[in-house]
């Protein structure tokens, strides 16, 4: 994906959700910013969960602001596909990038 991407964001700060917020920055690489009411035992692995998903879809510049709230790994995984392809503005994405 080498669009010049937008700030956008996905999903809600309900329990059981994930708010993601895409922010596109001048430097290379992604940077993830966590907050999680299970970051303790799981956060090492939601921001795996969260680059993997990011890096899957090509995107780079990008800060990804991600407020978990106790989410299933498919519920931040969308989250994390709905946010990015706003912020690129796609309306017809790449569907064997989101499997």
């Amino acid at each position: 994906m080498s669009k010049k991407l937008e700030t956008a964001h996905a999903g809600t700060l309900e329990s059981s959700d994930a708010f993601v917020r895409v922010i596109p920055m001048d430097e290379k690489g992604i940077v993830i910013e966590l907050e999680s009411s299970v970051e303790e035992i799981y956060g090492d692995a939601i921001r795996a969960l969260i680059l993997e998903t990011a890096k899957a879809m090509n995107v780079d510049g990008i800060k990804l602001l991600v407020q978990d709230k106790g989410a299933l790994d498919y519920v931040i995984k969308a989250r994390v596909q709905t946010a990015i392809l706003r912020a690129s503005g796609d309306v017809k994405p790449d569907w064997s990038v989101l499997s």
